[in-house]
């Protein structure tokens, strides 16, 4: 499990993980080590804390936090593959004129509790974002999260979304300019097809599963799922998008579900953007992709 690849070639998470390392970093993730049936040391990845602390770890060591923490009813991102997305974006940046500047400027929607794109891509590239969030208490998380890494707390900021029906209209500002906007949207339509995700993801779980592990694969419902699903999401962002083309260099999604690019292309299309890319991700054998777009 600890063995990945395909990751991007930047990445600070090829290989095994290191735990030598990121014990030294994270004391608390000692207790959850094991050596498995093959000789390699390594934790329960279906133990929510075992994975908690395996990325508070990963956050300390590689990216130099100070401090990394969310509630146990909120989500918890796998890192190599949060940070590839950023390392993706950044060459998107880095091959348009103007793609990125002294003082580059990201908008993260949706930035959740972990706050995690923000504080990787303020570590790793000295950019500055603005995350926005529609749950107060996962504002609230995100703040705490950014206010204890006084390194790059200033190039952080957390706005709550007050109107969970709009994407951008509320957080850009009239004055504002992003070189970037991006998202990891809600995957699934509706809770009935969230919990019958978090089913399949613990259908080859041996023995008994607890309560407290369905919750790691569970997640508050704005993490989960969004009326019509991840492809409705990406359309209602297209299309609140063309009002800031003037705004906003490139938009951008992660997109789960390959067949829903031909759908969006048109929608795109519709909108008369002027250019867009697909950018593909893979994580072992887990692959993705990006969706950018600019008027």
């Amino acid at each position: 499990m600890a063995k990945k690849g395909s990751l991007h070639p930047q990445s600070k998470h090829h290989g095994r993980y290191s735990f030598p390392p990121l014990t030294k970093a994270n004391p608390a993730l000692k207790q959850h080590l094991f050596v498995n049936e093959h000789g390699q040391e390594t934790i329960n990845f279906f133990d929510p804390e075992a994975v908690k602390e395996l990325n508070k770890a990963l956050l300390l060591h590689h990216y130099e936090l100070q401090y990394w923490d969310i509630p146990n009813n909120n989500l918890c991102p796998p890192i190599p593959g949060r940070a590839d997305h950023l390392l993706y974006l950044k060459d998107l940046l880095d091959a348009t004129p103007a793609g990125t500047t002294e003082q580059t400027t990201v908008l993260d929607i949706g930035t959740g509790a972990n706050c995690i794109y923000p504080l990787i891509g303020a570590s790793l590239f000295g950019w500055h974002f603005v995350g926005s969030e529609i749950a107060k208490d996962s504002v609230e998380a995100a703040r705490k999260n950014v206010t204890n890494n006084t390194a790059i707390a200033r190039k952080i900021g957390i706005r709550l979304q007050k109107d969970k029906q709009s994407i951008l209209n509320g957080i850009i500002r009239p004055d504002e300019y992003y070189h970037l906007t991006m998202c990891n949207p809600p995957f699934h339509a509706s809770a009935k097809e969230a919990e019958a995700g978090t089913k399949r993801k613990l259908k080859n779980l041996k023995g008994k599963v607890t309560a407290k592990v369905e919750l790691n694969f569970g997640g508050q419902s704005n993490e989960l799922w969004y009326p019509g699903g991840e492809i409705q999401f990406v359309k209602n962002y297209i299309r609140e998008s063309k009002a800031f083309g003037d705004q906003v260099l490139w938009f951008s999604c992660l997109i789960s579900k390959e067949d829903n690019l031909h759908k969006l292309k048109k929608v795109l299309q519709k909108q008369e953007v002027k250019r867009f890319r697909v950018l593909d991700m893979a994580q072992g054998n887990k692959k993705s992709r990006i969706l950018a777009w600019s008027f």
